[in-house]
């Protein structure tokens, strides 16, 4: 997938789904994503549904296992990682001209941040 040009943003919904295929060490059926909610727990179609969204979109493959015939184990095709740093470079992009001071400047002068969460931030800078 090529992030920069086609990655489409993810809805609430689809990063509920995403969160738990992101959270799982395997891929998963459509019932142990639904079982992995809280109550209330979404209805396995509107799972469906999404994981079906999911990968038009390319975040999500699903293959079937020989030993299990008709059921359809889906997964990730970018990790969380990847997702977070294409949200983020796109905010900066879009809402900060580019520029990594001005996005930096905004969230430390729009947070409460704590002197330890400073300092911990500055010793960040200093380490890299």
């Amino acid at each position: 997938m090529n992030e920069k040009k086609t990655m489409k943003p993810l809805t609430r919904a689809e990063m509920e789904v995403m969160n738990v295929l992101w959270d799982a060490d395997h891929a998963l059926t459509v019932n142990e994503i639904v079982d992995a909610y809280s109550e209330p727990k979404p209805a396995y179609t509107t799972v469906a549904t999404f994981l079906k969204i999911l990968e038009a979109k390319g975040y999500v493959e699903h293959k079937r296992r020989e030993e299990t015939g008709r059921t359809f184990y889906f997964s990730p095709m970018l990790s969380r990682e990847k997702y977070i740093a294409h949200v983020v470079n796109d905010v900066k992009d879009t809402l900060f001209g580019s520029s990594t001071k001005s996005f930096c400047s905004f969230l430390i002068q729009n947070e409460e941040l704590s002197d330890e969460e400073l300092q911990e931030i500055l010793s960040l800078i200093h380490n890299s």
